[in-house]
This record gives C-alpha cells, structure tokens and sequence, in this order.
C-alpha cells in the first residue's frame, strides 16, 4: 500500500535545510507562530500564559524528533498556530459578551471506545437528530458565534476545506481510512490541546507519561467554551462528542460535564489493533522521514491497553444509567436493529428520519473498511495483545 504520493520524498530531502534552521531553534519558531496567531484573532495571549506555555515544551518536543520530515514539521506548527489562534479567539468572544459564560451545555452525549470501532457510524447518526449537534470540521479550525457574519463563515468553510482537500495530495490512502470533509462532524481532540492524538504523527519519549500526571479538568473547560461560543446566537443543542481519547479522561470529562452520558464502544482487540496501527502508520509516514512499523506496534499495544485501564477505572465516577456500553459487533452487523435500542438508552426518538439518515450515513465512502493491515507487519501477535488487553478481550467477546 502506497501511503504517502510520490513527490513527498524529495520535496522534504530539498527542504531539509530550512527544516533543520527552524527546528534547530524552537522557541524563536514558536514566538513566531505565537505572533501570527495574535494578529489574526486580533487578540494578544497576555494571562494566558499557561497554555501557550504548554505549547511552547510541545513544539520542544516536536522539534527533538529526529527522524521529522519538512512537511511534518510545516503542517504540525501550521496546526499548532491554528489552535492557538482559535484560543484567543474563544477568549476574545467571551471577553466581548460575557453572557456566552452562561450558555448551558446540557446533558451531552460523548461517543467513546478503542480507535476503530464504529464510534464514527454512532457519531454520526446520533448527532442527526434535530435537537442534536456535533461540531463540524470547519468550526475546530475557526470557532465563532452562530450568528457570525454569512461572508466570514462562507471563508472559513472554504479555507477549511481546502485543508481538508491538501491531505488526499500528500496521502491518497487517507479518504479510505479516515474519510472527512470540511463540513463533516469531527473528533473533539482538535479543541483538546494536549492528548495521545498527537503521537499519531511522531514518537514523542516522556509524553504520555506526561499525560498521565496531567490535570485535564481545564482542558475539558476549554472544551466547554469552545461548545457555549459555537451555540451562541442560536437555540440550544444536546452535543454529541466524539473521541477514542476521551477515554482515559472519563474523571475530568465528568467533573466538567456532570449530566454527560457515555457512550462506549466495544469491539475485540485483535482486529482493533491491526487497523489502527495502520491508521497511524500513515500518520508517521506523512510526517516523518523514515519510522518503524514495529515500533508503531510495539508502543500503542500499550497505550491502547494503557487506555482501556484508564477508561474502565474511570468510569466508575460515571453513574451506571449514564453509561451505555454498545457491541461493535452487533452495531456493525444489525444497524437497524441495534441503533432504536440504543436511541432509547440516550433518551432519544427513533423515527422514519433516523432511519434515513443511517442509510445515507451507511452509505458514504468509508464506512465500509477496505483497506489492509496485519499484526505481523506491526511486529505483533494475537498471544501478544490478549496479553496486554487481559480480560478485556474476553468481556467484549461476551457482548457479541
């Protein structure tokens, strides 16, 4: 499988050197990105220093990883920037009308479960509901008001699509493994500053150790404000969130979202961990110069294990009807049938406009997988990841 397009080598070897100038000084990269951001939110980052600093050791990190390719450098602070740009933007809203504090977020539904294993389907057609809402593409890149100008958001959706529409030029595969579009409902990692998200591109020693100290509680408030900016000026919503990280986040989520419910997708370990290595096999080779499948095995057998001893220790905070543990394997293989009970488990209507909508849903490009991958490229085996997931396997082999 070809997962990068054939011009991407030597573009990187000829803009090695201005790799190696940018990278060679981090901080002065970032205090540029940082300046870029200001100026277009229109907002500058003073008091807020906690956040851009924890932006500054990312870069650090990024810029320490030896084997990162011009175009993984160029798009990962391209990224960086963005973020920091729609964080003074949510700040400066808010800033501007202090009611936006008050928008209530009320009993939202988050879609969580191991990469792989149809929390895309779920998200999807519980967001279609005409009281629901999911996030959109777009609204990650350029977060503002509902009741923003017309013009404005016509050209943030544009510049947000042509993003989108750059990826398939570097990585042609990527629409088949992981479909989307500027205007599709997308994974809530992109409001979420620091997370496992970002060791889809680059090995990153230490960071997910980091990550296990860290308090997320005012990462999911952020995550709050960047929903109550996008509902002001319109009615409310019930949201619909999405992400396999949130997962080992479920304490912080509920301490911000206390009338959340969960949303969990099981599906056997074996399969999951052959596809997504996959996934983030392009991911590192878009980014990277050169990687090592084995070791893309070999660190997420444990961190999605890692993950699932996480989420299955936290969700004891999570009162057991607001938990809804859904089969993979059922979903998959009787939509119709699962998705009504499930609606009523969310306290939701299933109607004739549901069922609709998922046979669209079922019917875009992607949702049936087509591409390949295997254990053994990934230096794995099925005695390795039963070893790792212990009984997980086994509780989710139960639900079938």
């Amino acid at each position: 499988m070809r997962r990068i397009a054939s011009w991407v080598r030597p573009v990187n070897a000829m803009m090695s050197p201005a790799l190696a100038r940018a990278a060679n000084d981090p901080d002065r990269a970032f205090e540029r990105l940082l300046r870029r951001a200001e100026r277009a939110a229109g907002a500058d980052a003073s008091g807020d220093e906690a956040f851009t600093e924890d932006f500054r050791g990312l870069l650090r990190r990024f810029a320490d990883v030896g084997t990162i390719s011009y175009l993984g450098w160029t798009a990962t602070t391209a990224e960086l920037q963005m973020r920091l740009e729609n964080r003074l933007r949510i700040r400066r809203r808010i800033a501007e009308a202090p009611a936006i504090a008050d928008e209530p977020i009320d009993r939202p539904i988050v879609v969580v479960g191991l990469p792989r294993t149809a929390t895309t389907l779920a998200h999807k057609v519980i967001a279609a509901p005409e009281g629901n809402r999911a996030p959109l593409m777009w609204e990650f890149r350029a977060t503002d008001r509902a009741d923003v100008d017309p013009g404005l958001r016509r050209k943030r959706l544009k510049q947000a699509q042509r993003v989108s529409s750059a990826v398939k030029y570097v990585a042609p595969v990527w629409q088949t493994i992981h479909p989307n579009s500027a205007e599709t409902p997308e994974e809530c990692v992109l409001a979420l500053p620091h997370g496992l998200h970002w060791l889809t591109r680059f090995r990153l020693p230490g960071y997910r150790e980091w990550l296990a100290e860290r308090d997320f509680t005012p990462d999911y408030a952020y995550l709050k404000e960047f929903l109550q900016v996008l509902q002001h000026g319109d009615r409310p919503r019930r949201w619909v969130l999405k992400s396999p990280f949130h997962m080992y986040n479920l304490g912080a989520l509920m301490r911000v979202f206390p009338d959340a419910t969960i949303m969990w997708t099981h599906r056997d370990p074996q399969t999951v961990m052959g596809s997504w290595c996959s996934l983030v096999e392009t991911g590192m080779a878009m980014c990277n110069r050169s990687y090592d499948p084995r070791q893309i095995g070999s660190d997420w057998l444990q961190t999605l294990s890692w993950m699932v001893d996480q989420g299955r220790d936290q969700r004891l905070q999570v009162p057991p009807e607001r938990m809804v543990d859904v089969s993979y394997h059922q979903l998959t293989a009787d939509p119709y049938g699962q998705l009504p009970k499930i609606f009523e488990r969310l306290g939701l209507e299933w109607t004739p406009r549901e069922e609709g909508n998922l046979e669209s849903v079922l019917a875009r490009p992607g949702m049936r997988r087509n591409h390949e991958y295997s254990l053994a490229r990934y230096g794995l085996d099925p005695d390795m990841v039963e070893e790792a997931f212990g009984d997980y396997g086994r509780m989710v082999t139960t639900m079938r």
